[in-house]
C-alpha cells in the first residue's frame, strides 16, 4: 500500500474517492463528485461519444493524476464502439499518484478491462493492446509535451486538469496553452474545469474559440475550446465582460521554465499597471461572485 501519510482516499459526494495534496493545499477533484467531474467536465464536453465512431480516437490527458478522466473516456468510447482504438498520452509529474490510485483500487467502479489497463499504465508507463495504446510521460508537462509534435500526435480530446491557476500557474500560461493547441487536431476539443478569465484569455491568444461547460453541483462551469466555434455555445454577456477586466490578464512563462512564484509575480505587476476595469467593479455590476479567480 502507498504511504498513508501522503495519500489517503477521501470520499466525495458521488461515492468516488479523491486524494488531497498537502503540498498544494487542494484536493485532486471536486468534493461534490470526483467521477462525476471527470464525466461532465472533460469526457462529455469533448464529445467522445461522437468521436467513437472513428476507427481511432486520440486523447491527451494533462495531469493524469488518479486516472479518472482517462478511465471515463475509455468507458464512454467503448460503450459506443468497442472496436474503437484509443491512443492515449498521459502527462504526469508525480508517478506516485496513479500508483496510489491503483493500490487503493480506486478505479474499481469503471468497467473491465479499464482498471487492468490503467494499472499497467501506472506501473509500467506504457500499454499496447489491439484497441488501446497508451504512454505516460513523467516529469514537468511543460517539457514532456514537446515530445508530441515530434510524433505527429494530434489529439481529438485534450483534458487540461492541473491544480488551480493560483496554485499551479505553470500549466495555465499563454505559452503552455499554445503547446496544447499545437497538439490538438483541427476538429479536436480542449476541456478544463477552470472558468478563470486568465485561462480563457490564454486560449483565445492560442487561436482557439471558447465556450462554457456544465456546472457540477454548485461549482462554476468549466471551459471548452476548439479551433472552430461552429458547435460551441457563445459565452454569456457576464463572462464576455469578465474578459475585459484585470482578471483576464493571463499568466505568462516565456521560456516555459519559470517557477510558480515568478509567474504569479509577473502577472501581479502586469495587473497593477493595467488600465483594464478592476474585477471588483465588474463583480459589483453583476451582484454575484466572479466565475473565476484573479
Amino acid at each position: 500500500m502507498p504511504d498513508n501519510s501522503i495519500f489517503q482516499p477521501q470520499l466525495t459526494d458521488d461515492g468516488s474517492f479523491t486524494f488531497f495534496s498537502e503540498e498544494i493545499g487542494e484536493a485532486f477533484h471536486s468534493t461534490q463528485g470526483a467521477k462525476q467531474e471527470a464525466q461532465l467536465k472533460f469526457v462529455e464536453p469533448c464529445q467522445l461519444a461522437t468521436k467513437a465512431q472513428q476507427p481511432i480516437v486520440r486523447i491527451l490527458d494533462v495531469c493524469y493524476g488518479l486516472g479518472y478522466n482517462s478511465a471515463s473516456a475509455l468507458e464512454r468510447i467503448w460503450a459506443v464502439n468497442p472496436r474503437c482504438r484509443v491512443e492515449l498520452v498521459a502527462l504526469e509529474l508525480n508517478p506516485a499518484v496513479p500508483k496510489a490510485a491503483i493500490a487503493y483500487d480506486l478505479l474499481r467502479d469503471w468497467i473491465n478491462p479499464i482498471p487492468t489497463l490503467l494499472a499497467e499504465l501506472a506501473t509500467s508507463g506504457a500499454v499496447g493492446t489491439k484497441y488501446f495504446q497508451a504512454e505516460m510521460l513523467l516529469g514537468d508537462a511543460r517539457t514532456t509535451i514537446r515530445q508530441l509534435p515530434l510524433s505527429d500526435f494530434l489529439a481529438d480530446g485534450i483534458f487540461l486538469d492541473p491544480f488551480s491557476p493560483p496554485r499551479c500557474p505553470q500549466l495555465w500560461t499563454v505559452e503552455f496553452i499554445q503547446q496544447l493547441a499545437n497538439c490538438c487536431a483541427q476538429t479536436g476539443k480542449i476541456a478544463t474545469y477552470s472558468c478563470a478569465a486568465a485561462v480563457r484569455t490564454a486560449m483565445l491568444a492560442a487561436g482557439l474559440q471558447i465556450s462554457e461547460t456544465l456546472q457540477v453541483g454548485n461549482r462554476q462551469p468549466g471551459t471548452l475550446a476548439s479551433f472552430s466555434a461552429a458547435d460551441l455555445e457563445p459565452l454569456s454577456v457576464r463572462s464576455q465582460e469578465h474578459l475585459q477586466t484585470r482578471a483576464a490578464i493571463p499568466y505568462r512563462d516565456p521560456q516555459l521554465s519559470d517557477t510558480a512564484l515568478i509567474i504569479l509575480h509577473r502577472r501581479r505587476l502586469e495587473q497593477a499597471a493595467s488600465s483594464l476595469e478592476p474585477t471588483s467593479r465588474w463583480n459589483k455590476r453583476w451582484l454575484k461572485a466572479p466565475p473565476g479567480k484573479d
